[in-house]
C-alpha cells in the first residue's frame, strides 16, 4: 500500500514537473475611469488639432463654416445695424458732431468768400465726407491723422499725375483711383475719402491751374481746420455730456 501511494505521489510529480501548466496570459483591461480618461485626452487633441486647421486656413484666407446656416449669416448681417453690447448714443454724442460738422463747413465756406477773388476754393466735396469720418468716428483707423495726411497728400499728386499722362477722361480717372488705392495699401494710409481727390481733380477744370499745389490745398491744408474741431467736438463730448 505504502508502495503504491510513494509511486502516484512520484508520477504525479514527475508530470507536474515536466509538463508545467502554463496559465494563460493576463489581458489588461483598462478601468472605466482611465478609458474616460484616453476619451477625453483623444477629444481634447482632435478638437486642438482642428482649431489649429481652422486658424490655419483663416490665415490664408479661407473662410470656414460649419453649416448653411451660418454660411448665409454674412450675407444677411450686412443688412442690418451693427449689433453693439454698448448702449444707444446719447444725445449729446449725436449733437456735439453735427455741431462739429456745421462749424468746419461754416469756417471754410467764410475762407471761401475770403478767397473768391482768387478765384480759390477752400470748400470741396471731399471734405463732407472727412468730417463724418472724423466727428462720427473718431476712433477709427480712418479717422487717424498719419492716415488722413498720408492719404490726402499723396492721392492728390497722384491725380495731378495721371492728368499730366493721360490727360482727361476715363483713363486717367481708372489709373488715378487704382493707384491711390495700392498707396494707401503699401503706405498703411486707410483713408477712404482721400481717394476721391483724383477724380475731382481730373474733372475739375477750375483746379488744373494749382498743378501739384493741389496735393496740399485745399484738401490737407482744410484738413487742418477740420482736426482743430475734431479736438474741440471730442472735448465736449467727453465733458459736457446731456
Amino acid at each position: 500500500m505504502a508502495a503504491q501511494l510513494m509511486s502516484t505521489s512520484f508520477s504525479y510529480y514527475y508530470h507536474h514537473q515536466t509538463n508545467p501548466i502554463i496559465a494563460p496570459a493576463r489581458t489588461f483591461k483598462p478601468s472605466p475611469s482611465s478609458t474616460c480618461l484616453n476619451s477625453l485626452l483623444s477629444l481634447q487633441r482632435f478638437g486642438v488639432f482642428q482649431r489649429t486647421r481652422q486658424e490655419k486656413r483663416r490665415g490664408y484666407g479661407v473662410v470656414v463654416a460649419s453649416s448653411s446656416s451660418n454660411a448665409a449669416a454674412p450675407l444677411w448681417d450686412s443688412w442690418k445695424p451693427e449689433k453693439s453690447s454698448a448702449a444707444s448714443p446719447s444725445l449729446s454724442d449725436i449733437i456735439w458732431p453735427s455741431a462739429g460738422a456745421f462749424a468746419a463747413m461754416a469756417i471754410l465756406g467764410k475762407m471761401d468768400q475770403i478767397l473768391a477773388p482768387k478765384g480759390v476754393s477752400m470748400t470741396i466735396a471731399p471734405l463732407g465726407a472727412v468730417c463724418a469720418v472724423l466727428f462720427a468716428t473718431p476712433s477709427s483707423p480712418a479717422a487717424r491723422k498719419y492716415n488722413m495726411f498720408m492719404a490726402q497728400i499723396g492721392c492728390a499728386a497722384i491725380g495731378v499725375a495721371a492728368f499730366s499722362v493721360f490727360g482727361p477722361g476715363w483713363l486717367a480717372r481708372s489709373a488715378a483711383l487704382a493707384a491711390s488705392i495700392a498707396f494707401m495699401i503699401l503706405t498703411r494710409s486707410n483713408h477712404p475719402p482721400a481717394a476721391s481727390l483724383p477724380i475731382l481733380f481730373i474733372d475739375g477744370v477750375k483746379l488744373h491751374h494749382l498743378n501739384f499745389w493741389f496735393a496740399l490745398f485745399p484738401g490737407a491744408a482744410a484738413c487742418i481746420i477740420i482736426c482743430l474741431m475734431q479736438e474741440v467736438v471730442c472735448f465736449l463730448k467727453n465733458n459736457f455730456k446731456f
